[in-house]
């Protein structure tokens, strides 16, 4: 218990150390950007800025919810503060996508009047300077990934490596703009700033639609993804079945960082010892703690697939099990 207490506080420090990190530094490029975007009058650039304001407005209230997701599950609370993970979630989503819909009427009226000229030159540079900064904040943040990672960081990894790429892209539009302007093509120049606000715009929003899915569905208690299923169904199998067991069912939630799962077998030759079901219990729980963040099982025998298992199967399963427990003897040796 006092491990597990000492591993959460850790992990606690960690994550508050990179959402700090991550917040100073969205400050740090929200002023620029909200200057540029002044100076310049640049829809590409206010593009930018609109998703970090977004983007800081959440993470401010996310700091101090993240120590209340390490606290112990209680009867008022069955999940914890989990589900409110998933509504912080949801609710940042929201208003992404809501910003970007607006923002791509926006610029289609400009296109529609006319377009929006720019100076290129001082873009150009502002956007490939900010990428540059966005890669290092995204190494540093990665560095301390690797000591702990959760659904809040790696999402701040992944808004981070998305916008060092998309203003890389707009730095190189930028520049193809300068290229324009000495050539026949020119006429077109008006419309690129514009026009790069949208593609922009269409590029990021897959990622909003796909985090509302999965945070509507962590909130209802969905089933998770499949893959979380089966990752879940193999770790199962590989401890039960050389024990001799039969899985009938796996049950699981996921809402937030937080995985539950109600795993039903039958036990072989109809009865199990407790002691060794508390262990099979562990050993399914530390082999998840590899997977995932936060893992909470129940095995559970089966009682309405309850049968009594004939002689010949009983005896198959007696053998699949001493030849199990020998070749984890033969490896030991």
């Amino acid at each position: 218990m006092k491990d597990t207490m000492d591993t959460n506080d850790k992990n606690l420090k960690t994550e508050r150390k990179i959402l700090n990190l991550s917040l100073a530094g969205s400050i740090l490029f929200l002023l620029a950007e909200v200057f540029f975007a002044i100076y310049t009058g640049s829809k590409a650039v206010l593009m930018d800025c609109v998703y970090d304001i977004a983007d800081l407005v959440m993470i401010g209230p996310f700091i101090v919810l993240v120590p209340l997701l390490y606290k112990p599950m209680t009867e008022r609370k069955p999940y914890g503060f989990a589900q409110v993970e998933s509504l912080f979630v949801l609710i940042k989503y929201c208003i992404l996508l809501g910003v970007d819909v607006v923002l791509v009427l926006n610029c289609v009226k400009t296109i529609l009047s006319g377009g929006n000229e720019v100076d290129a030159n001082v873009l150009a540079v502002f956007e490939l300077a900010v990428s540059a900064g966005c890669v290092l904040m995204y190494l540093v943040l990665r560095r301390f990934q690797k000591k702990y990672s959760s659904p809040s960081i790696k999402a701040e990894l992944f808004i981070w490596k998305l916008d060092a790429l998309s203003t890389l892209g707009v730095g190189c539009a930028f520049v193809l703009n300068l290229i324009l302007l000495r050539t026949p093509l020119s006429f077109i120049c008006p419309y690129v700033d514009p026009g790069i606000a949208i593609i922009l715009a269409i590029v990021l929003i897959k990622e909003p639609i796909e985090m509302i899915i999965d945070s509507l569905r962590s909130l209802v208690l969905f089933a998770p993804d499949r893959e979380i299923q089966k990752k879940i169904e193999e770790l199962s199998k590989a401890t039960l079945t050389a024990e001799g067991c039969e899985i009938t069912g796996i049950d699981v939630i996921k809402t937030g960082r937080k995985v539950w799962a109600e795993i039903y077998f039958l036990p072989a030759g109809n009865t199990i010892d407790l002691v060794r079901l508390k262990e099979l219990h562990k050993q399914i729980n530390d082999n998840a703690k590899a997977h995932f963040d936060s893992f909470y099982i129940d095995l559970l025998p089966d009682m309405e697939e309850y049968r009594v298992v004939p002689e010949e199967e009983a005896k198959a399963r007696r053998y699949e099990l001493i030849r199990y427990l020998e070749e984890k003897e033969k490896k030991k040796q």
